[in-house]
């Protein structure tokens, strides 16, 4: 029993140093763990150095007149080149006819311009000079919209573009809109323009039509807008209308060459959320389904108001005595500004105008007429 002592002692010696020896081990494996999640600014990669502002930019746009504060928050990325051609673009659009008030207010809204070479410019110019008369026009337009002229730096793509809208057989006057209305659409590849030429054409055939060039030539030239618009976005947008309207495959047709092109344009969301608006705020009010198609046929604008603001415009004129049938046969009046149409609708309760007895024509007049005519109905009566 007397080495009991000394076996619990060896024993007690024996855990305290492999307690030891464990938590020497766990000190050492733990600690490269944390010295490796700190990360000090020294062991960052270097940042990119930033470019300074060209100084000499800056001197030369101010003594141009350009205002450089607007130019720097439009894209101030130029004003980091080390090389633009300011002097040069101004001697050019000089020689063109443009003033020097006019030059600088380009510049100061599109600031790239400054970036063109001379050379570029040239072949530029000459390119639109093949669709407008005048070189005085092409000023005008760069005054009212820099980008249309300056947004793209490829000559060889626009050449392009040009020559393949005309290939479907747009005319001067829709390549002339088109340049100064949707820019954007020169911008595009020409294959990405074709893309969606052949689309409207599948369009056409799949709901009966034979001219599948036509259409999409229609379709075009009463949308500006639709060569810069997906393939997707106008794809669901022509399903939308045929399944709530449950219309026929050729009446289909016959609307999105027309009057119904323009919904074409819209985001599907927002073909979807006033369509449904618009059937519920009709149907509440007594209309039928036939109604509901009938003023959206009639007039395809309706779909690009919005929910509140087509719910006033429908009020003030209910609440006149005016009705949905009326409204369902001239929905032009809803072209107006709710602030308009209060405004009209005040003037003819003032004079006594009864629209069941006279009809809601004037509200759709031009501001001459509709004064012309309070003026008349205000005169005392002919003894």
């Amino acid at each position: 029993m007397a080495a009991v002592p000394g076996v619990r002692a060896f024993l007690s010696l024996h855990r305290s140093v492999s307690f030891g020896l464990i938590q020497v081990q766990l000190r050492l494996t733990c600690h490269p763990v944390k010295l490796c999640s700190t990360v000090t600014e020294s062991d960052m990669p270097p940042k990119p150095p930033v470019n300074p502002e060209n100084e000499s930019l800056l001197d030369n746009l101010n003594l141009m007149g350009v205002d450089v504060k607007k130019a720097h928050q439009r894209q101030p990325g130029v004003f980091r080149k080390s090389f633009t051609n300011e002097q040069g673009v101004a001697q050019f659009l000089q020689g063109k006819g443009a003033c020097r008030k006019v030059i600088a207010s380009i510049i100061s809204r599109y600031p790239r311009a400054i970036t063109r070479s001379t050379d570029h410019l040239e072949k530029r110019w000459q390119l639109w000079r093949n669709i407008f008369t005048t070189d005085a026009e092409i000023v005008s337009i760069m005054d009212r919209s820099p980008e249309s002229f300056f947004r793209t730096s490829d000559n060889e793509n626009l050449e392009k573009n040009i020559a393949f809208l005309i290939s479907l057989g747009l005319s001067t006057k829709d390549l002339h809109r088109l340049l100064t209305t949707a820019p954007r659409t020169f911008s595009n590849s020409v294959e990405l323009n074709k893309q969606m030429v052949e689309f409207l054409g599948d369009v056409c055939t799949e709901l009966g039509g034979k001219n599948p060039e036509q259409f999409a030539k229609a379709v075009i030239s009463r949308n500006l807008y639709i060569l810069i618009r997906s393939i997707k976005r106008v794809r669901t947008n022509i399903d939308m209308l045929k399944s709530s309207l449950k219309l026929r495959d050729s009446d289909l047709l016959a609307f999105l060459q027309g009057s119904g092109v323009d919904i074409l344009d819209l985001s599907n969301e927002c073909v979807k959320k006033n369509f449904n608006s618009l059937n519920q705020k009709m149907t509440l009010l007594g209309c039928q389904k036939s109604d509901i198609k009938k003023l959206i046929m009639t007039y395809p604008m309706v779909l690009y108001i919005g929910t509140s603001t087509l719910s006033s415009k429908l009020d003030c004129l209910l609440n006149v005595g005016i009705t949905m049938d009326q409204i369902v046969e001239k929905p032009k009046v809803l072209d107006y500004s709710v602030q308009n149409i209060t405004g009209r609708l005040q003037e003819l309760q003032k004079v006594g105008y009864n629209f069941q007895k006279n009809g809601i024509n004037i509200l759709d007049s031009s501001r001459k007429r509709f004064d012309a005519k309070i003026e008349k109905l205000s005169a005392p009566p002919e003894e």
